[in-house]
């Protein structure tokens, strides 16, 4: 659902087409990922077959250098079709791109080889102590031959089961510093997984037993205000899911009578009013989502400043939406044959992924009052 106010540049409109055509498949799987917590491994093969993984990069490493107003809409379509297809994604593609734009350049040709050849990235920032500074890892690794060595963990790992490669942060020297870490025997999966939404994005905690950071896998010049694809991705696996509930909501209503007046839960007035305010506040969220995306194509300062208003609002948005979407089920929509509960368990997970709810609203807050 483009708006007018951001529109894709048309030469890219074929990327936006080809993840169109996939998500009529991945929203019929979505329901049996969910219930079995299976990783949707069919999804993002056809992602890579289609081309998606790779147009992300620059030219000069095989790209297509699409923008980030194109991959906002690819991610609302993937995310509304299966949104934890959507975040698997978004972090393998956050990781690979910052392994070739902060690499050296031996390193991000690696990568980028890597990515264009199937290969699985997964992000591995989190720590179980750290809250939401992901960017601020507190474990500290000591130097060793070739690198640094880290003993340490990383948790909700999205897509680790099949990553090749991780994107793996620590301190070096008293800062943060990124490294690119091959799946070796230093890297072990801890089954934990066992989530109320997003079931399929099988997010385990990762322990790495004297993992070596090499030298050269080392990403530099990484600045704070730089876009990227996860800051600016996450308010849209909100957007899609607010969007998915909001259709599964008209649906149900247009598709249910009350049995003893025969009247259309569609013509209450009480389930217009929620539709339409429904509708008005998913449209707002995209809005600002898209934003996002615009000023980010433009290097502007304030893209990442605008990710976070945008996912404050998305968050709560999804929330809202599916919310409704429960209420007008009723008791139906109640039972876990029906997608409204799913929407709903999903729906959960933006607000409590980093940046959360709350540090968004302090952070956006901290800005305002502090003036200029």
């Amino acid at each position: 659902m483009e708006t007018a106010g951001f529109p894709i540049p048309e030469a890219e409109r074929h990327w936006v087409e080809a993840a169109e055509r996939l998500a009529p498949e991945f929203a019929a799987r979505a329901a049996e990922h969910d219930e079995r917590a299976t990783l949707p491994i069919e999804n993002l093969r056809a992602l890579h077959a289609a081309g998606l993984d790779l147009a992300v990069l620059p030219a000069a490493h095989g790209g297509a250098d699409l923008s980030y107003l194109a991959l906002g809409e690819i991610l609302g379509v993937v995310a509304k079709a299966c949104p934890s297809t959507a975040c698997v994604w978004m972090m393998h593609l956050g990781a690979a791109a910052t392994l070739v734009r902060y690499g050296n350049p031996a390193a991000a040709a690696f990568y980028a080889a890597e990515l264009a050849a199937g290969r699985r990235f997964a992000n591995a920032l989190s720590e179980p102590s750290g809250g939401n500074l992901f960017l601020f890892p507190l474990q500290e690794a000591v130097p060793a031959g070739g690198g640094h060595r880290l003993d340490g963990a990383k948790r909700f790992v999205s897509g680790c089961e099949i990553a090749d490669h991780f994107l793996v942060n620590a301190q070096v020297g008293g800062e943060p510093a990124f490294f690119g870490v091959p799946r070796d025997d230093s890297v072990r999966l801890v089954p934990i997984w066992d989530a109320m939404g997003m079931r399929a994005t099988r997010s385990q905690l990762v322990e790495l037993d004297g993992a070596l950071l090499r030298a050269e896998n080392r990403c530099t010049g990484i600045g704070r205000t730089d876009p990227n694809i996860i800051a600016l991705g996450l308010p849209w696996l909100s957007v899609g899911v607010a969007e998915a509930a909001l259709d599964a909501t008209v649906a149900h209503a247009r598709s249910r009578t009350i049995p003893t007046t025969g009247q259309a839960i569609a013509e209450l007035q009480w389930v217009e009013f929620g539709v339409a305010q429904a509708h008005v506040r998913a449209l707002s969220a995209r809005l600002l989502a898209q934003r996002a995306m615009w000023l980010a194509d433009r290097r502007d300062a304030g893209a990442l400043n605008a990710a976070v208003e945008a996912k404050l609002h998305a968050n709560e948005v999804a929330k809202q939406v599916a919310e409704l979407a429960l209420k007008v089920g009723g008791g139906s929509g109640y039972l876990r044959t029906s997608p409204l509960q799913r929407h709903f368990r999903d729906a959960q997970a933006g607000a409590l992924m980093a940046f959360s709810a709350e540090v968004c609203q302090g952070a956006i807050g901290n800005r305002l009052l502090s003036g200029p």
